[in-house]
């Protein structure tokens, strides 16, 4: 949609929805079962929930970075539930609540964030980038892009060995502009290769409109020269996420290729804790897409149907601030990676330099506890 949020961008390729702007199914058009869209709905407010107890210890300098996804988690928790367990995700750096969708513990998940002693990647990894191998989450890369092509060569390799794989990934609009985008969709468009494309298309990328990224109407229609299917969903209706993701899923394992999705949304949002949105844009254009908000419309249509108590959503945000901080009370508690951590993971077998080194390290006085 247009930044005002006036619907401009509608012209071209049709929105596709499952719930209106006020929370009610449109005719025709398949829902979840109770149950399901209760157990993502739950992701939803566990998503937000995490997003602003982070901001709050970023602000407070208890973890030194933060990407959030304040109107994005659709999706994010739509697609991932869409897909199937031995699909691959690859995600940009947006999509914490699908790794936790697909298993990842919420301490671990803490742990990349303070860079600690249970991290993942040992405190190598900046915070926010998290993966989940028992979870087929792959590791989050922070330049632009990237993850397009390894999705598009997982999906591959798959497909050559015989495998039920489907790729996923995730990026913005941003992501558009760059050579992998063009790499991997022309690569998965000439070989129809099983891999669901989907554009976070929130308006920004950092403080760059879409309008300056790109001269076409729609990110939809990119596809079309790269011989890839394009749909056009709204972006805040979780519904219309997952059914969406389903079908192109469907197409994909089915050998009918690749599909691109715009998901229309809006990072309401900064876009890290290291920005400030109000030197680039005006609050009038973000009220909009406040009242359009994913988690406040699957509310109100669960409340409709009577799948979801009157009182519960708000006892759910108490529950999941809860887990959060006393998840958050431990993670913190726990001590810096060891020094010798820093030569695992480098080599299978450690080499003779390597062996020298590390003991020259370990050799060496211990330098002042670190400051939190």
């Amino acid at each position: 949609m247009a930044a005002d949020g006036s619907g401009g961008w509608e012209t071209a390729f049709p929105i596709y929805r499952v719930l209106d702007e006020h929370g009610a199914a449109e005719p025709g058009q398949a829902t979840l079962s109770p149950e399901e869209a209760l157990a993502l709905h739950r992701h939803l407010v566990r998503a937000r929930a995490l997003d602003a107890r982070m901001t709050a210890l970023q602000r407070q300098g208890r973890i030194g970075f933060y990407v959030g996804a304040e109107g994005e988690e659709a999706c994010v928790v739509g697609a991932a539930a869409a897909m199937a367990p031995q699909d691959w995700l690859f995600p940009c750096y947006r999509e914490h609540a699908a790794a936790l969708l697909r298993g990842l513990p919420l301490d671990a998940f803490l742990c990349n964030l303070f860079g600690n002693s249970g991290d993942l990647a040992r405190g190598r990894q900046m915070p926010c980038h998290e993966t989940w191998r028992p979870g087929h989450y792959a590791s989050v890369s922070a330049p632009l892009g990237t993850q397009l092509p390894h999705a598009v060569g997982a999906a591959w390799a798959a497909r050559l060995k015989g495998e039920d794989m489907v790729s996923l990934t995730w990026f913005g609009d941003g992501a558009t502009s760059t050579h992998d985008f063009h790499t991997a969709l022309g690569f998965a468009g000439v070989h129809r290769v099983p891999v669901v494309f989907l554009c976070r298309a929130n308006g920004w990328a950092i403080s760059t409109p879409t309008a300056m990224q790109t001269a076409a109407e729609t990110i939809a229609q990119k596809g079309i020269a790269y011989g890839v299917h394009g749909e056009r969903v709204d972006g805040n209706d979780l519904l219309a996420v997952h059914a969406a993701t389903r079908r192109a899923r469907a197409r994909a394992a089915a050998g009918e290729g690749p599909t691109l999705l715009e998901c229309v949304t809006y990072r309401v949002g900064p876009h890290t804790t290291s920005d400030d949105p109000r030197g680039y844009r005006d609050e009038a254009e973000v009220a909009p897409w406040r009242a359009r908000d994913p988690l406040e419309r699957l509310r109100v249509h669960l409340e409709r149907t009577g799948a979801l108590a009157p009182g519960a959503h708000a006892a759910l945000l108490r529950e999941a601030d809860e887990e959060i901080r006393a998840a958050v009370a431990r993670v913190e508690a726990l001590p810096p990676p060891a020094r010798e951590s820093l030569f695992d993971d480098v080599y299978a077998e450690p080499l003779r330099q390597q062996r020298e080194q590390r003991d020259e390290c370990l050799a060496a006085p211990a330098g002042p506890p670190r400051d939190r």
